[in-house]
């Protein structure tokens, strides 16, 4: 069974001039409502010829030419609109060709009384289409559209081209900003409120994909992993309170509408916030796990090159959820439990992540990051040295060396040596013996951590350079911005799809969601990709 509909498109006019003399093609060209006269393949293809030959013509006239400027603008307003009449074609063609027995004979489907017109807007413009609608035979339950149902059409009023290019766009500006650009390139866009939305519901099958997406080819034989974390402002339970309640009332006697007034006078009964201190930094803020895991491999030189196959992802579940990924993600790129093969681990030497780290990845190197175990020895040589001395370098870098060659007992005894030096009685002594005391306690925990003498002939990790860059570009540069306030699971939407972004597997993500959605029409579930419900935090088992 197959069914004829008719279609129309809405050329957008705004990139063609007014003026019939200096515009290339006036107003007239745009195809007439399809009420009027519903075309035909045929009728479309003439129009398609026609506009190109247009198009042509314009580009060989023989009058005055414009400014380059002044071509290009009209150019690709032009393009635009030959570009409607395309998908117009496509979208008719394929309706044309739509089989509609298997929806009417065997999954209990009839064909509506009337076609089901649409507005899509493409990457064009903006295309009015009708097509064929079916409803249940019997009893209720949604009904659905064979047309978009065969080309993975959701109910969003935008394709799922244009729904990804914002989204993109917003994983590295703001929605606002995300808006502002899209509607400077494209010539209009959605709100900033659509996109984050759009953010929300296609973030949903973002940590599947993340979880068991394509694995990378060619890896190496060394398996590293760097963990770290970063804190970004979250929205406190007052602030999400105000923020969902009603809004106050302006003062009495403005009538303008303004943002300046508003909550003027609730301030003032609340009296001045105190600012915080000199150097106090303290946010609210909940932190974020960010996992980065590469390998090494061996080249021509003997040496170990890399990282190859960089992946990074992030969360703001629980830091063990975050670690259950990783392990799950090193069995599944050959590097299963009890392996053979070298895997290590790099991290700030936080007891608690060490437990979890050992439990799930027994057998793996662990390592303290040196810029730890770097700004202890700093802080001490600070304690006798003035900040900015000529005696404090190297002092310092004497102690670095022993570090650096992994005998970091010598280095306890030294400074367990500059520790009994101190006087415990004289002005500041005990600030010194202190600090000295907490240095060493610190470093004396973590000795099985801090073998990098070995580390380095075996030209292994010894710092989190890579996951210390990926918090500052992939949180930080997003999340952390001023005047943000984040709630935990949009966040947690945005970072997952920032690390795919980051990752370079968008386009693959894109194409793998679409078959997502794709397999939920062909089921004739009702699917849409905006949503206003965040995605859950991952929780540890």
């Amino acid at each position: 069974m197959r069914l004829r509909g008719r279609i129309l498109i809405a050329v957008p006019p705004s990139q063609i001039g007014n003026d019939p003399e200096s515009a290339p093609m006036s107003t007239h060209h745009v195809s007439p409502p399809a009420a009027a006269c519903p075309p035909t393949l045929e009728s479309l293809q003439q129009q398609i010829h026609q506009r190109l030959n247009e198009i042509i013509a314009y580009c060989l006239r023989d009058t005055e030419p414009p400014s380059f400027l002044d071509f290009e603008t009209a150019l690709l307003g032009l393009l635009r609109s030959l570009g409607c009449l395309l998908i117009q074609l496509f979208l008719h063609a394929h309706h044309e060709r739509l089989d509609l027995t298997t929806w009417t004979q065997t999954r209990g489907y009839r064909v509506a009384d009337d076609d089901a017109e649409r507005t899509l807007k493409t990457s064009c413009g903006a295309v009015t289409y009708r097509r064929a609608f079916l409803v249940p035979r019997r009893g209720g339950g949604p009904g659905v559209h064979p047309l978009d149902v065969a080309l993975g059409l959701t109910r969003d009023a935008y394709t799922p081209l244009v729904i990804g290019w914002f989204c993109r766009l917003a994983t590295r500006v703001s929605f606002h900003l995300a808006s502002s650009l899209g509607e400077m390139f494209l010539g209009a866009a959605p709100p900033g409120s659509a996109i984050e939305e759009w953010v929300l519901g296609l973030a949903r099958p973002a940590y599947v994909y993340l979880s068991d997406g394509p694995l990378p080819q060619d890896d190496g034989e060394v398996l590293v992993i760097e963990v770290d974390g970063k804190a970004v402002p979250t929205a406190t339970a007052h602030e999400l309170a105000r923020r969902r309640g009603p809004r106050s009332r302006h003062r009495r006697g403005c009538d303008c509408g303004c943002q300046r007034h508003r909550g003027r006078a609730r301030r003032k009964r609340r009296g001045r916030t105190p600012r915080r201190k000199k150097g106090d930094k303290s946010k609210n803020g909940r932190s974020a796990t960010l996992v980065v895991m590469y390998t090494l491999r061996r080249g021509p030189d003997g040496r170990l090159h890399g990282p190859c196959n960089k992946k990074v992802y992030g969360s703001f579940g629980s830091r063990k959820a975050a670690l259950n990924w990783a392990r799950e993600q090193a069995t599944r790129r050959g590097f299963p439990p009890k392996t053979d093969k070298t895997v290590q681990i790099v991290f700030d030497g936080e007891p608690c992540l060490e437990q979890q780290c050992r439990a799930l990845f027994s057998g793996a190197i662990l390592t303290l990051d040196i810029r730890h175990a770097q700004e202890k020895l700093w802080e001490v040589g600070r304690l006798f040295h003035r900040e900015g001395s000529p005696e404090l370098a190297p002092w310092v870098e004497e102690l670095e060396e022993l570090l650096y060659k992994g005998h970091v007992r010598t280095l306890l005894r030294r400074l367990e040596q500059e520790w009994k030096g101190v006087s415990r009685r004289g002005p500041g002594t005990k600030q010194k013996r202190q600090t000295l005391k907490k240095v060493i306690d610190y470093l004396d925990a973590r000795v099985k951590l801090m073998d990098y003498g070995t580390l380095r002939n075996k030209d292994l990790v010894i710092a989190t350079g890579v996951v210390e860059g990926a918090v500052r570009y992939v949180v930080g540069e997003r999340l952390d911005n001023s005047g943000m306030r984040w709630i935990e699971e949009r966040a947690e939407a945005m970072l997952l799809l920032r690390c795919i972004e980051v990752n370079g597997d968008w386009e693959e993500f894109l194409r793998w969601s679409q078959e997502q959605r794709s397999q939920e029409l062909n089921r004739g579930q009702v699917v849409q990709i905006r949503s206003k419900t965040p995605t859950q935090l991952p929780r540890a088992a």
